[in-house]
């Protein structure tokens, strides 16, 4: 028979349910605690979308130049009366790391004019080196999250550097990047994007790749609309391709430039799905933080969002699939490296990596990316 377990929540008696009791590395479920390191823009939208999700409880803001985190604090601190919960937000050092649930590192230093990207990299790792040691040293005992680039090898240095078990050290990875396709799929596609689903793989950055034979509209992978849209194609007289209206299957015409009736005898055209259009798309997400820099200097909206969703997973222990930065120990082929995966995200941080059944080229542009991720951390540490 099994004793019921009760605990005070703000002088409340709640029950505890036996499966929570005794959990190595469980959260804790009286306060959820977010300690930031890094107040710039990027931080800084990740905080401002904590409050408004009311994801956790406590939020500490620790940032070299302090007085800015006081400001920061003060800010958010008076929008509370508008937040859909209370949340205790203030400026503090790395010893409030403590008792910490996870903390996220945003911090970093620009790339100075004509410097090498490895000389960027080594400044990045002394200024990782003065985080990660007095944050370790107060006792924290919870989850890494790391967002500041080249991410995946700045998750590596936390990892390396905490000494860590690597499914406590998380990168947002191709969190954004993978949100980013399902938007322009969504748009393109005219379906909603949480109906698309599809992954941002390896690198984030330049070699990274969409795994297209895994990439599906709820049930439907996307190949397999292009494949009957490339045998529904007739030459007209200009000779330019058009499709044929016969043999394409309701779940076909999603997309397609197939009139779709409706219940009430009305058409709706859609585009066409074709390859190079999908290459464009995966293009388009591969540049799409070098349009944004070109307009507004810098992105962090999306990444605060998705870092939000990561900590949501994480505090509310989901298991919830999210393409991240994680430790690779033999997925995919490769080992020793820190690479953007989907993984299975929990309470303990990275419960499993998801192993996908990529073709041959698609492990070979993995392989490539990862090639590119060792070789950067090489001689940086």
């Amino acid at each position: 028979m099994q004793v019921p377990c009760w605990k005070l929540l703000h002088g409340y008696a709640i029950y505890c349910p036996a499966k929570l009791r005794g959990r190595e590395n469980a959260m804790r479920i009286d306060k959820r605690k977010v300690a930031l390191v890094g107040c710039g823009m990027v931080g800084m939208s990740y905080a401002y979308c904590l409050l408004n999700q009311t994801v956790c409880d406590e939020l500490v803001l620790i940032d070299i130049n302090q007085k800015r985190a006081m400001g920061e604090a003060m800010d958010l601190n008076h929008g509370l009366a508008f937040a859909p919960a209370n949340m205790e937000i203030y400026a503090g050092s790395y010893k409030d790391c403590r008792d910490a649930d996870m903390v996220v590192i945003c911090a970093g230093v620009a790339q100075k004019p004509g410097e090498s990207r490895l000389a960027l990299l080594k400044r990045n790792a002394q200024v990782f080196r003065s985080i990660i040691e007095p944050v370790t040293q107060s006792g924290f005992n919870g989850i890494f999250l790391v967002a500041t680039n080249p991410v995946d090898i700045m998750t590596r240095i936390t990892c390396e550097l905490s000494g860590f078990n690597p499914g406590r050290v998380l990168g947002s990875g191709t969190a954004l990047d993978t949100a980013r396709l399902r938007y322009l799929l969504g748009e393109y596609l005219q379906v909603d994007p949480k109906n698309v689903h599809a992954y941002v793989m390896g690198e984030h950055g330049d070699s990274e790749f969409v795994p297209w034979s895994q990439a599906m509209v709820a049930t439907i992978p996307i190949l397999k609309l292009c494949g009957d849209v490339k045998r529904n194609f007739a030459e007209n007289r200009t000779g330019e391709p058009v499709e044929s209206q016969a043999g394409i299957s309701v779940e076909n015409r999603i997309g397609n430039s197939a009139a779709i009736q409706d219940g009430k005898g009305m058409t709706q055209q859609s585009a066409g799905i074709s390859r190079p259009k999908l290459l464009e798309i995966a293009e388009q997400v591969k540049g799409a933080a070098y349009e944004i820099i070109d307009a507004k200097q810098a992105t962090y909206y999306g990444i605060g969002m998705a870092m939000t969703r990561i900590t949501r997973a994480v505090l509310g222990d989901e298991n919830s699939v999210l393409t991240v930065s994680a430790m690779l120990k033999g997925e995919y082929g490769q080992r020793d490296v820190f690479a953007g995966v989907p993984c299975v995200i929990n309470g303990n941080g990275i419960r499993r990596v998801l192993e996908l059944s990529l073709t041959e080229e698609e492990l070979e542009q993995f392989a490539a990316s990862c090639r590119t991720l060792r070789e950067s951390f090489e001689g940086v540490l």
